[in-house]
C-alpha cells in the first residue's frame, strides 16, 4: 500500500487550483452566451470581429469601434464600417481572412452564422461568443451584453434606457387608440413575401398599433397579388432584401387595384429594410417610423 504523502496532497490540489484560476491569471475571464455556451474570451478583447452587420452596428453604437478589425459584406452603417475589412458575408464566412486578422473574440449571431463555421473557428482557439436577439427586449440584453464583454457598460445602460424610453413613448401614444389598420408588409417583389408571427416585423406592426395580415407559423409566406387584394389591407409597406431595387414601380403595380382600401386612401408606403430587420439599436428607429405610417393622426404623417 502507498504511504499518503502530505507533500504530494498539497502539489496535486495546488495544480487544481492553478487549472481554476489560470483564465484570470493570463488575463481572461469565463463568460456564458446567448445559447448557453461556456467559454474563456480575454479580459479586455482588443482585436474583434463582427459576424454579421447588427453586430456591427451595436459596437459603434457603443463607442467601440475602435476594436474593430473586421466586419462582414453588408456591414453598411454607420458609412465608417464600409472602411472596414471583409470577412465575407455572415452566412459565407472566409475563415482565411479571419484568421488573417488575429482576432482575439468574434462575435456572431445564431440567425445567420452557419454552426459548422463557427465551430471550425473554435477549432482554431478563436473564441466566438454567439448572440439571439429574437425582439426588442433581447435586442437591448443583446446590446448590454456586448458592452460588458468590450468594457462599455456604461454606454450600454444608457443606450438601452434610451431605446427603453423610446419603445414606452410609442405604446403610450397608442393606446390612446382604438383603430387597429390592417397592414400587409412586403419584404420580397418576385415572388411577394411578407412577415409571419416570429418576426422582428411582426413585433414592430403590433407596437405600432396595427395588424399583421401576414401573421402565422410560418416565418416568410409568399403571396399571389390575388391572395392580397382578396385581403383587401388598408395599408401597404414595401421594402425589400435586396437593395437598390426601384420600389416606385412595385408601388405602381399596386395602384392598378382600386379595389384595395390601401390604394383608394393612398396609404402605400416605403420603408428602409435596415430599420425592421436588423436586430440593432435601430429598431426603435424602425418602429417609430413604423408608427408614423400606421397611426398619423397620433405621430404625423410619415415623410
Amino acid at each position: 500500500m502507498r504511504k499518503y504523502s502530505p507533500a504530494g496532497h498539497i502539489f496535486l490540489l495546488s495544480l487544481c487550483l492553478s487549472w481554476l484560476l489560470w483564465p484570470a491569471l493570463l488575463g481572461a475571464r469565463q463568460v456564458v452566451d446567448q445559447l448557453g455556451r461556456r467559454m474563456q474570451i480575454a479580459d479586455h478583447p482588443e482585436r474583434v470581429i463582427a459576424l454579421a452587420p447588427s453586430i456591427t452596428e451595436i459596437i459603434f453604437s457603443l463607442h467601440q469601434e475602435h476594436r474593430l478589425v473586421g466586419v462582414t459584406l453588408f456591414s453598411d452603417y454607420p458609412p465608417a464600417a464600409r472602411k472596414l475589412p471583409k470577412v465575407g458575408s455572415y452566412v459565407q464566412l472566409d475563415i482565411e481572412k479571419i484568421v488573417s486578422l488575429k482576432p482575439d473574440l468574434c462575435i456572431g449571431i445564431r440567425d445567420g452564422n452557419p454552426i459548422a463555421l463557427v465551430r471550425r473557428l473554435e477549432s482554431l482557439g478563436i473564441p466566438v461568443y454567439a448572440v439571439n436577439p429574437t425582439d426588442l427586449e433581447r435586442v437591448m440584453e443583446t446590446v448590454d451584453e456586448i458592452g460588458s464583454l468590450l468594457d462599455s457598460q456604461e454606454q450600454a445602460q444608457r443606450l438601452t434606457a434610451a431605446m427603453h424610453a423610446r419603445v414606452q413613448a410609442v405604446k403610450a401614444r397608442i393606446a390612446a387608440s382604438r383603430s387597429r389598420p390592417r397592414v400587409f408588409f412586403q419584404i420580397g417583389i418576385s415572388p411577394i413575401v411578407s412577415a409571419g408571427t416570429h418576426t422582428f416585423i411582426n413585433e414592430l406592426i403590433q407596437l405600432s398599433g396595427g395588424v399583421n395580415i401576414a401573421a402565422g407559423p410560418v416565418n416568410y409566406p409568399r403571396y399571389t397579388e390575388e391572395e392580397v387584394i382578396r385581403l383587401k389591407p388598408d395599408i401597404i409597406i414595401i421594402t425589400s432584401m435586396a437593395r437598390g431595387v426601384r420600389f416606385e414601380s412595385v408601388k405602381a403595380r399596386w395602384l392598378r387595384w382600386k379595389s384595395i382600401p390601401a390604394v383608394r386612401n393612398g396609404r402605400i408606403h416605403l420603408v428602409d429594410s435596415n430599420l425592421v430587420d436588423r436586430p440593432s439599436p435601430r429598431l426603435v428607429d424602425g418602429l417609430e417610423a413604423m408608427a408614423r405610417i400606421i397611426h398619423p393622426e397620433l405621430f404625423g404623417n410619415p415623410p
